[in-house]
């Protein structure tokens, strides 16, 4: 037997372990729970050498676990932490963790961006939506969850709260699960529960969620957001992003009836538009009337409003990510956001050159599925500039080293402030003119110029 299938047949033996609950499980959960009591320092030291750590996602980070961890970093010995976005002091990417603790990102954010460039941590390129799949096929298997949970309901299970998408998953693939009840945690709903028979450790520690206010929306961003919410129909099931970008467009749809969202993550502008009476969901052809969503990241409104409510419906990311399930959805338009796109239309959204910027996420994932689907749209959107306006996005050919994260067979709508290019079926001669049409207007007799010399005269401008 191969070390690989070993492993994969170890981590679903333990996940078939992990959720099945013992009938006495039920009734006394609540000696159960206390006889998992412990505090942070003792916790983590269950942490072994050589192991990996998968840590919940975005705002369900337990912090007060990681801290505790990383003051105690020399009882460890090459220890793998595996995150995606960190809103944390991320203290395990500093430099005296060196052989005791180090990141592997599979997403680069602001707080661990610098890590991953200096070469103290490393990144590995993932769809988001994969990485359930990878804790048991033996390609990532994690020996230790550390997980910021609800306090438990009168059944004994606590929730993920706001991050179920890998987060779940991971800890069905654990060996070892320390969570953190945190009853600033909402409890949301869906597939979002373990029983606390499925944890190995239980701290007990309160503090507030970490929030993501809203970005300020200018007027390129207002103009931006009119266009892409010009291409949102009435019914339409919408994935959006987080940014101002995104915001923009949000704030834009107050005229549209029954949208529904099928999204990897929201933040608070989803919630306006639900109390608005525009998110109703009531068109959506799969989980109807339901806000579906893997993750969730804004302020303390977004998370009052998800807290028990019924109409949140939390889901897995390898669910809530496939671009087979995405299709189904009724006129699915995903609107993401990008750095670079070149004159065929190959789209760089996650490195600036080769340093990683941010990472793949589900954005291919969504445009495959808003393109499958019928009447779907898949929208992309930047600022036709970088740089505070001295560097064109819209370029001949991607930076040397640049990512790409959109193929050109797989875009569709391309939005700057400049107007729309919708690249679907188009030439790549025809792709570069419609592009050249949205660039900012300082570039465009540059980008013509290097049109005309890549394909001759193949029409006027």
């Amino acid at each position: 037997m191969s070390k690989k299938l070993h492993k994969q047949l170890a981590c679903i033996l333990r996940i078939t372990k992990a959720t099945t609950i013992k009938g006495g499980d039920w009734m006394n959960w609540k000696e159960i729970y206390q006889s998992k009591l412990t505090t942070a320092e003792m916790a983590v030291k269950n942490i072994p050498d050589e192991s990996r750590i998968v840590l919940s996602h975005a705002m369900g980070e337990p912090y007060h676990l990681v801290k505790a961890m990383t003051d105690n970093y020399r009882q460890y010995r090459n220890v793998e932490i595996v995150h995606w976005v960190n809103f944390g002091e991320c203290a395990y990417t500093k430099p005296e963790m060196a052989g005791h603790i180090r990141l592997n990102a599979l997403f680069a954010g602001p707080n661990s961006r610098a890590a991953v460039e200096s070469g103290m941590a490393d990144f590995t390129p993932a769809f988001f939506g994969m990485t359930p799949e990878w804790f048991t096929d033996g390609t990532l298997v994690p020996d230790v969850a550390m997980l910021g949970v609800s306090p438990p309901d009168k059944h004994g299970y606590v929730s993920t709260g706001v991050s179920v998408c890998a987060t779940k998953p991971a800890a069905l693939a654990a060996k070892i699960v320390i969570a953190q009840v945190n009853d600033q945690m909402p409890r949301t709903l869906g597939d979002s529960f373990l029983h606390v028979s499925q944890l190995t450790h239980i701290v007990e520690h309160s503090e507030p969620l970490k929030e993501l206010h809203s970005a300020e929306i200018g007027e390129l961003e207002k103009k931006i957001g009119e266009s892409c919410a010009g291409l949102v129909e009435d019914g339409a099931t919408l994935q959006l992003g987080i940014g101002s970008l995104p915001d923009a467009v949000l704030a834009n749809l107050g005229d549209k009836k029954d949208l529904g969202i099928h999204s990897e993550m929201f933040s608070d502008g989803v919630v306006n538009l639900v109390e608005k009476g525009v998110i109703t969901g009531a068109r959506k052809t799969i989980n109807n009337g339901k806000i579906t969503v893997g993750f969730l990241m804004g302020t303390r409104k977004l998370y009052d409003f998800v807290d028990d409510n019924p109409m949140v419906q939390m889901l897995p990311i390898n669910y809530v990510n496939d671009p087979c399930v995405i299709m189904q959805n009724y006129k699915m338009t995903s609107i993401n956001s990008c750095l670079q796109v070149d004159f065929t239309g190959q789209v760089n959204s996650e490195s600036i050159g080769i340093r990683q910027y941010s990472g793949m996420g589900g954005q291919l994932d969504y445009v495959r599925g808003a393109s499958m689907c019928k009447d779907g749209k898949a929208i992309l959107a930047m600022p036709s500039t970088a740089a505070k306006g001295t560097l064109s996005r819209i370029v001949p050919i991607l930076d040397p080293g640049a990512t790409v994260t959109t193929t050109r067979t797989d875009v569709q709508y391309i939005v700057t402030e400049y107007g729309i290019a919708n690249l679907r079926g188009r030439t790549l001669a025809q792709r570069a003119k419609a592009l050249i049409d949205i660039a900012h207007p300082d570039f465009r007799a540059e980008l013509t110029d290097i049109y005309e010399k890549r394909f001759g005269r193949r029409g006027d401008f």
